[in-house]
């Protein structure tokens, strides 16, 4: 069997972790099914998803990580040739991914006691954001 649910974020942009696992459990255990794995996709490029220990002094380590690997203030080709200014935001997004798989069993997704999975939207301006959550299973 396969459900799909969608979720809108309204986000900051730069940076803006959400922390989308509650939403995630939600949906795994109305679903209908005890075990399977559920997806969690954002469409965007600018946007990626992940798995962190949700806390202020490591979301800080994110933002400065990213900036250090994808410098905001360098020259980007997207920018140049599309009058843009998220060249670093899609090039930060591609390095997260868009996407990750969990299990679940017991109709809860099986995450170690500090992951917790986030919506990263890395653009230069506020947004909303479709995140579809996708499970299979049994």
């Amino acid at each position: 069997m396969v459900v799909t649910e969608k979720l809108s974020l309204s986000t900051d942009g730069d940076c803006h972790v959400i922390d989308v696992t509650g939403h995630v459990a939600q949906h795994v255990a109305e679903c209908g099914m005890a075990d399977g794995i559920v997806t969690v996709f954002a469409a965007g490029t600018t946007v990626g998803v992940g798995i962190i220990e949700y806390e202020p002094g490591l979301l800080k380590d994110l933002e400065e990580a990213m900036e250090r690997l994808v410098p905001r203030e360098i020259p980007y080709q997207h920018n140049i040739l599309n009058n843009d200014d998220n060249g670093h935001a899609h090039t930060q997004a591609t390095l997260m991914g868009q996407s990750l798989v969990v299990p679940f069993t017991d109709k809860q997704p099986t995450l170690g006691t500090w992951q917790r999975i986030v919506v990263v939207d890395f653009d230069s301006r506020p947004r909303t954001r479709e995140v579809v959550i996708q499970m299979m299973g049994e």
